[in-house]
């Protein structure tokens, strides 16, 4: 099964506690505080895999968790680092933010790999705290949550040549011909529902690779038909062969049906309408009278557009068309993506919480009102030792930092009333 979109949800490994402990030695009963570090939360990691044609894999299971950091434990040992997870997509996937939908990476070579969701940093432990003043700190700082984020994948085929046209111009002939792909050919619309490739092995010219792109009508752009769906199979193709049907078979115009596909590209995206183009006119072995082919190829001349007589049933002009081709993948130069790309620094994840939201609500009770107090607190909350007066003045000076304190001031909150933080309640004094 062909499958080139996929969303995914992704969560990277949280980095362990700093761990909380004091030397206990024969000869050193009042030993100082030797809590390591915890281990650094693993990577969810994207790298492209050339011997992968889908992103099938991502089809049924949707999410993925990296491996958390190990605690910190006596002895300064540090916490384990967490194992990263490496997920396989095919050469030439897309990466998105989901919420931003920036572009987070373009896989296109095989072994390209990109960090997409990085791991937390472990939290210190209590040897980091010890001062003059504070010899015995019992309290130690928790790992930072990975990160998290949905992302979505795109797979766009890397072809050097793409086939455009409207349904049942011959397209698909002409790739089985050429190369030894074997698409679905029948007389009616939309035989071929996803992207071929293949490689032109014909008569001694250079390889290269061909996409067969189904699907493309008028409206494609906005999504009539298959169109939106494959239009992305050709922003990487270095140029474009253009098919369309001199027979009239289907009542067609040539020339009509010419300009209707490079309006949809123009609507796609401008700078893949500016693609190098050449036209085939395609099954001239219908029509009996030469002056009529020779009268539609001089029409696409005027308008300036290189064009090759063919058949592709019977491989009559296949010859020229092929060699033009492979003169002109020797002079384009690569093309230019049609998206922005700004790739991340691949750093460790260390979510600044001062920057993040908090939100004070006010409910009643029997006893009085309760001030609910939400954002993230997790990682302050692993950090205390609330039995610990140097750990619960450590907490009360990371609220003032956070802004909590002035938050419920601001609410009017009076002395001996409650405030809840998750599973915490204290009564406020001021």
């Amino acid at each position: 099964m062909f499958i080139d979109q996929a969303q995914i949800y992704l969560t990277a490994g949280n980095g362990g506690n700093g761990g909380m402990s004091f030397r206990h030695e024969k000869y050193v009963p009042n030993g100082g505080p030797d809590g390591g570090n915890g281990g650094r939360g693993g990577d969810v990691i994207i790298e492209a895999d050339s011997g992968l044609r889908t992103l099938l894999a991502y089809k049924y299971r949707k999410k993925y968790k990296a491996e958390s950091g190990g605690p910190g434990t006596g002895g300064r040992s540090a916490g384990k680092a967490g194992q990263d997870l490496i997920l396989k997509v095919p050469s030439g996937t897309v990466i998105k933010d989901k919420t931003t939908g920036r572009v987070i990476a373009d896989l296109k070579n095989d072994g390209d790999r990109v960090i997409a969701a990085k791991g937390g940093r472990g939290g210190l432990g209590n040897m980091n705290f010890s001062t003059s003043t504070r010899q015995a700190p019992r309290f130690a700082q928790g790992g930072v949550r990975g990160q998290e984020r949905t992302i979505e994948l795109e797979l766009k085929l890397l072809a050097d040549v793409g086939l455009i046209g409207f349904p049942n111009v011959g397209k698909s002939t002409f790739l089985s011909r050429v190369t030894k792909a074997k698409p679905k050919i029948a007389n009616y619309h939309f035989t071929t529902i996803t992207p071929n490739l293949g490689v032109v092995d014909y008569k001694g010219y250079s390889p290269f690779v061909i996409a067969d792109i189904p699907g493309i009508i008028e409206g494609a752009h906005e999504g009539t038909g298959l169109g939106l769906q494959f239009l992305r199979h050709i922003e990487r193709t270095k140029m474009l062969v253009h098919f369309v049907d001199v027979s009239g078979s289907e009542g067609r115009d040539p020339s009509a049906d010419y300009n209707a596909i490079n309006k949809e590209l123009h609507e796609y995206n401008e700078k893949l309408a500016d693609r190098p183009q050449i036209v085939a006119l395609n099954k001239a072995d219908l029509l009996s009278d030469p002056e009529e082919i020779e009268l539609i190829k001089k029409e696409f001349e005027d308008m300036g557009v290189e064009t090759f007589v063919i058949s592709a049933a019977t491989g009559s002009g296949l010859d020229k068309l092929l060699s033009r081709c492979t003169q002109l993948l020797d002079e384009i130069e690569e093309p230019e993506p049609l998206f922005d790309l700004e790739p991340e620094e691949e750093v460790l994840y260390t979510k600044d919480f001062k920057d993040e939201p908090i939100t004070v609500t006010i409910e009643n009770s029997r006893d009085g009102r309760v001030f609910v107090v939400e954002g993230d607190f997790e990682r302050l909350i692993n950090s205390v030792n609330f039995d610990d007066l140097d750990s619960v003045g450590y907490f009360q000076r990371m609220l003032t930092d956070r802004g909590v304190f002035k938050k419920l001031e601001e609410m009017g909150i009076q002395d001996e009333e409650l405030v809840r933080l998750q599973d915490i309640e204290f009564e406020y004094f001021k």
